[in-house]
């Protein structure tokens, strides 16, 4: 069993930053794929940003590429996000999920394994 915990969210205006955090519980971190997804109100969650075990490789949504950074540090067992140049379309619950499963980098929700419990980004006209 994992467990996901993200923080990190909060109102921010846009054109401003926020860095998501999602602290993952088990020994075996550093195998895990990882991921960030979005769900805003009345729409489906969709894909955010997803890192390989080591950080090697990475793959985000094409609407957060160039104002995103994913990134883990896996002695601490945590992944992040780190959001510049927000837009108010960002706003959404953010979820963090895991893949243990052997395979690559996931780009879809039905390939998580885990999910945390979300976070609320807010982001202000």
């Amino acid at each position: 069993q994992v467990q996901l915990v993200e923080s990190g969210g909060g109102l921010v205006q846009a054109g401003g930053s926020l860095r998501l955090s999602c602290a993952a519980s088990g020994r075996t971190f550093s195998s895990y794929f990882m991921g960030w997804f979005r769900q805003a109100p009345g729409k489906e969650r969709e894909f955010v940003a997803a890192i390989s075990r080591r950080g090697g490789t990475i793959s985000y949504a094409d609407s957060v590429k160039g104002r995103f950074t994913i990134s883990r540090d896996n002695a601490k067992n945590t992944v992040y996000l780190q959001m510049n140049s927000l837009k108010p379309e960002d706003t959404a619950v953010y979820y963090c999920a895991a893949d243990v499963k052997p395979g690559e980098v996931f780009t879809t929700e039905g390939k998580a394994d885990y999910w945390g419990q979300g976070t609320t980004v807010t982001v202000s006209s």
